[in-house]
């Protein structure tokens, strides 16, 4: 058996649920067949035939019992980092006689500690429908930010993934202008909007926290049989000024870049759509420069202060993997803007 594959229209967004991000089930009602933790995993799901556990067979998601009362089954996440939702994925890969015939998802902020029996939860996907062995996503109407979610299945089964996609929230009024920081991070807020491949390694894996654990686990593109060369845009978690570039090829030894260069520009209006045309024509943050396999890449005497930036393009030379990006600067300040 194979999984459904995902066409999400919310890629372009980071998966809040994402336990490289710190995201953890903290509370489950039950979770007897497939522990709830699979569930938040970055893999997509897999199918084992005839693998058995103690407690049935083996999924690779959270499976409940069935239940032989009333009520339902129920997860509480914290979110590894507080983030705007714009769309979840509700995936049922694998489970076809024992998926979950519907679910909702509530949300709150708590802005210290969990939630409690007086927190108010928040209905952000409201009792839907669900398809066994599928990707079922729905939209979130909400621009508030939330810290902890509750995903509610009516009345119990199996759900292989939930990936919650967003913008990550932080309070940058409260952030010191002379900090230096990762702009790009995931967990600051930076995302991947497009790229021109991502045949091996999703594009987003390059601003994810720590160093990549194996190639997976980074930009990968296939191998390119035609002139030109392949790139991926993002778009920094807040405008500033970058003051180094750290390019990491961990991992990546007969198929690392044989070089890059970045574009970065202050955009102004548009949609994440339409920022691929536009990118052609940003300036130059960093010349071309060779790189290594397996090794991190330091380049700050190199880099071109163009001023404030929202957006960057890395540019590899021809094809080829990279493990993690890192744009280390300053947040940018009004007078600046």
């Amino acid at each position: 058996m194979t999984a459904s594959v995902s066409t999400s229209a919310y890629s372009h967004f980071v998966n809040l649920a994402d336990a490289r991000l710190g995201t953890k089930a903290i509370y489950v009602t039950d979770d007897w067949f497939a522990s709830v933790d699979r569930m938040l995993q970055p893999e997509p799901p897999v199918w084992k035939d005839g693998v058995y556990d103690d407690n049935g067979k083996w999924m690779d998601g959270w499976e409940s019992r069935r239940k032989r009362f009333e009520g339902y089954d129920y997860a509480v996440l914290a979110l590894g980092v507080p983030g705007v939702i714009k769309g979840v994925d509700i995936d049922t890969s694998f489970f076809t006689g024992n998926y979950p015939p519907s679910a909702s998802l509530e949300a709150c902020f708590c802005a210290d500690g969990d939630p409690h029996e007086k927190t108010v939860w928040t209905e952000i996907v409201s009792s839907v429908n669900l398809q066994g062995n599928s990707h079922n996503e729905f939209p979130v109407s909400d621009d508030r930010p939330w810290t902890h979610l509750r995903l509610n299945i009516y009345p119990d089964g199996g759900v292989a993934r939930l990936r919650v996609y967003g913008i990550p929230f932080r309070d940058w009024s409260a952030q010191d202008p002379e900090e230096r920081l990762d702009l790009a991070a995931a967990l600051n807020g930076g995302r991947a909007l497009a790229c021109s491949d991502q045949h091996y390694g999703h594009m987003s894996n390059i601003l994810n926290p720590g160093r990549g654990v194996n190639m997976g686990d980074g930009w990968e593109t296939a191998r390119r049989r035609t002139p030109g060369n392949d790139w991926v845009i993002l778009a920094l978690g807040h405008p500033g000024i970058i003051e180094e570039v750290l390019v990491d090829t961990l991992h990546f030894k007969g198929n690392y870049p044989d070089s890059c260069s970045i574009q970065a520009a202050f955009v102004k209006g548009g949609t994440d759509s339409q920022i691929e045309t536009q990118s052609l024509f940003w300036r130059e943050l960093l010349p071309n420069r060779k790189l290594d396999m397996h090794r991190e890449h330091h380049f700050s005497e190199d880099i071109v202060n163009i001023g404030p930036v929202t957006h960057v393009r890395l540019n590899i030379f021809p094809d080829g993997g990279v493990s993690r990006l890192r744009l280390f600067g300053k947040i940018a300040q009004k007078a600046q803007l």
